[in-house]
């Protein structure tokens, strides 16, 4: 690989590969016949023309470059890892412990250990060390050739601080799910007020429309109420039924 490719590898944003030419409707077609017609993994030219001797416009190059990557092979492997701008990176990749870096891990390395203990210990160390070191500062120098008592508690302080700061990130993991956990349940709360908002605005509007039923209803029997008053009904009575009864009355 030239400097140009490499260069090319690393852009942040790079051009696509030379051979995304090749993914066609009619190269897709073919490498799916190709399958459906024969079963070896791997196949010469002249045999994959010989398969596809009724197709037209058949490649030069192996079809099966067209198939997908197997992702379960990077996932199944251990040391599984994938190429991206130049750089690889590792699927399950491990957290290095202080003690992996070269560093003095003064807490346990296994997670599921309780390291409360251990953090208090250290946390008072480095008070006390703290301590110390102002007290150490106003003694008089030493020696030439005998190195100061601060330069010591300076050093056990880095110490300290070291291990509290890796402590810290081998919790980032919890803190990460805890963090998503709160901002679902605030998700969570904040649907069911809204929710219950939604609820109390359609109680109101039913009640609402009720009470307008109820005032259309009473509207309606009062012009019924009146309209038989002003207009009672006659029975099916009409004047020489009234006279016949008046004569013999």
């Amino acid at each position: 690989m030239n400097d140009d490719d490499d260069g090319e590898l690393r852009n942040p944003f790079p051009s696509p590969p030379s051979h995304y030419t090749n993914y066609t409707t009619h190269n897709l077609n073919l490498l799916r016949l190709l399958k459906e017609r024969s079963s070896q993994p791997e196949l010469s030219s002249a045999q994959q023309h010989d398969i596809l001797h009724d197709q037209s416009d058949v490649p030069d190059w192996p079809l099966t470059q067209l198939e997908k990557p197997r992702v379960d092979w990077i996932l199944d492997d251990p040391e599984g890892c994938y190429d991206v701008f130049g750089d690889r990176w590792f699927i399950k990749e491990p957290i290095p412990s202080l003690a992996d870096m070269g560093g003095n891990q003064l807490y346990p390395i296994d997670p599921s250990v309780d390291r409360r203990p251990a953090l208090l210990s250290i946390l008072r160390t480095l008070v006390v060390s703290y301590s110390t070191l102002t007290k150490s500062l106003l003694a008089p120098p030493p020696p030439t050739n005998v190195p100061p008592e601060w330069q010591q508690h300076v050093e056990w302080i880095t110490v300290m601080a070291q291990n509290i700061m890796a402590a810290a990130n081998d919790l980032r993991p919890v803190q990460a799910r805890c963090n998503l956990e709160l901002m679902m349940k605030r998700q969570l709360d904040l649907r069911k007020e809204e929710t219950r908002i939604l609820h109390e605005k359609c109680d109101n509007m039913e009640a609402k429309l009720a009470a307008l039923r109820q005032a259309t209803a009473a509207k309606v029997q009062g012009m019924q109420t009146t309209a038989m008053i002003l207009d009672p009904p006659n029975d099916g009575l009409n004047d020489e039924d009234v006279f016949a009864w008046a004569d013999s009355v």
